[in-house]
């Protein structure tokens, strides 16, 4: 899908950045680079876990991370592999 068409998804209500940027995987090193709209879901999944593995897991987080990779799956498969696979 082309990334200028991407749309905010509706269930997301955190901030959307101004920019995107690159982004390492940090268990293989592999980068990629996402921009703002990505960048911030990307964000979302991440602070999710850390929430999650720091505070404990409840559905909402869980729902959050899942529909993150949903839509990372749908609107950028590429960068889904490399960062979130």
């Amino acid at each position: 899908m082309d990334k200028l068409k991407q749309t905010i998804p509706k269930w997301f209500d955190g901030t959307i950045y101004d920019k995107g940027r690159i982004v390492e995987n940090r268990i293989t090193g592999e980068t990629f680079e996402l921009n703002n709209i990505e960048l911030s879901i990307y964000d979302l999944i991440l602070g999710c876990h850390y929430i999650g593995d720091h505070r404990g897991w409840d559905n909402e987080l869980t729902l959050l991370v899942q529909k993150g990779l949903d839509w990372f799956r749908k609107n950028n498969p590429k960068a889904y592999i490399v960062l979130l696979d």
